[in-house]
């Protein structure tokens, strides 16, 4: 079994992190692997690419991150006859239109295409018309013979009617198990540490956060900002202009961004639409508290209706009144109960049964889901970890 995998480049985001990750995971486990970059600049490399080998084409005197897309798809089938994968790889949604492209380029020649869905479904952020060309697109993709991946059970419901015939579930793999670890227990008079991970994009709607955080935290309560990106200088400006440049730290990028959450009490996600945010799988198995937006139904489910952390409307009061009563978050689920939770977003569960979904689909084996009656049920099959 030999499964291609490609990314645009190492810039940070959690599709990326996540695919580095199963690709040197499968490598351990003895599967051929291989790894095609459009380019190799980017912070995950010095992160997750140590010794690991991947190739990436000469770069054109103009650069190719304003149009990696094109870039990629242009660069791709030149890869694909060199390594004669049995699968391909596609590991986020915002990968798809260069499957299509693939797919359209090979025809009946093109490896067996597995697609993970990254991204929620429904996108109730965006306005009328936009929400309508993104279902468009997605039951334009229904339409070719592919595996689909989503990282939750929840997501089933959301999937276009086509995608129900092909799907498998697979948790998203954001940690080792060795990272899930019981809650430190926290002194009441001591401050609250707030702390959010992610980056500084649009998608993250950190100017809500910030907003909030102002309007609800107490005066002696941090926030510590991990990530980067094209918003940063506009977040700076915006904290100063609500008074709390002193209260909170723009860390910028760093290496495992993951190690550092034990030093933190919440975990605060202000997110316009997510999947299955590793964040939040990340500050569960680190004992934090979680405070998060009502972002899509992986969040509803990887926190559990509520179980795990608390779910907020998308708005500026209600973020800032869980906020203000950070307390009532402070005390996380049993670990016992929160462990057996996570442990189903572990690399040692997740792996083995993406190598079982490559298998299938390289023998052209459809995946039966249940009758759509049957999905608000959770019912539908999911294969065992090797």
């Amino acid at each position: 079994m030999r499964v291609l995998t490609f990314l645009h480049s190492f810039e940070p985001g959690g599709v990326e992190r996540v695919a580095l990750r199963l690709v040197r995971h499968w490598r351990a486990m003895g599967v051929e692997a291989p790894l095609f970059l459009g380019r190799e600049e980017g912070a995950l490399r010095a992160e997750l690419a140590d010794a690991l080998a991947y190739t990436a084409p000469s770069q054109p005197p103009i650069g190719t991150a304003w149009w990696e897309t094109p870039w990629m798809i242009a660069r791709l089938p030149a890869e694909i006859r060199r390594t004669r994968p049995d699968v391909l790889f596609v590991s986020g949604s915002t990968y798809t239109i260069v499957a299509a492209a693939m797919k359209l380029r090979f025809g009946k020649r093109c490896p067996a295409i597995v697609v993970k869905i990254s991204n929620d479904l429904v996108r109730r952020d965006l306005p009328p018309t936009a929400r309508f060309l993104w279902r468009f697109w997605l039951r334009v993709q229904a339409r070719f013979a592919w595996t689909w991946v989503i990282m939750d059970e929840a997501i089933a419901k959301d999937l276009p009617t086509g995608m129900r015939t092909s799907f498998r579930v697979v948790h998203d793999p954001a940690i080792e198990e060795a990272r899930i670890r019981a809650p430190d227990p926290r002194r009441a008079d001591l401050p609250r540490r707030f702390v959010a991970v992610g980056r500084l994009a649009p998608q993250k709607d950190y100017p809500l956060m910030l907003r909030a955080f102002a309007r609800g935290a107490r005066e002696d309560e941090t926030l510590t900002i991990y990530g980067d990106g094209p918003d940063r200088a506009a977040l700076e400006t915006l904290a100063a202009a609500l008074g709390i440049t002193e209260r909170v730290d723009f860390v910028g990028h760093v290496s495992d961004a993951a190690s550092r959450l034990s030093g933190f009490d919440t975990l605060l996600l202000s997110s316009r639409y997510e999947g299955v945010p590793a964040v939040l799988i990340e500050a569960l198995a680190a004992g934090l508290s979680v405070i998060s937006t009502d972002s899509g139904a992986g969040v509803r489910s990887v926190l559990g209706d509520g179980h795990y952390g608390m779910i907020v409307a998308r708005d500026e009061a209600a973020l800032a009144a869980a906020i203000a009563n950070a307390d009532a978050a402070s005390t996380p689920a049993p670990h016992a109960s929160r462990r057996e939770h996570v442990r189903r977003f572990t690399i040692e569960q997740s792996a083995g049964i993406y190598l079982d979904t490559f298998v299938a689909a390289a023998r052209g084996e459809a995946h039966t889901t249940p009758a759509p009656s049957q999905i608000d049920e959770f019912a539908w099959p999911v294969p065992p970890a090797r």
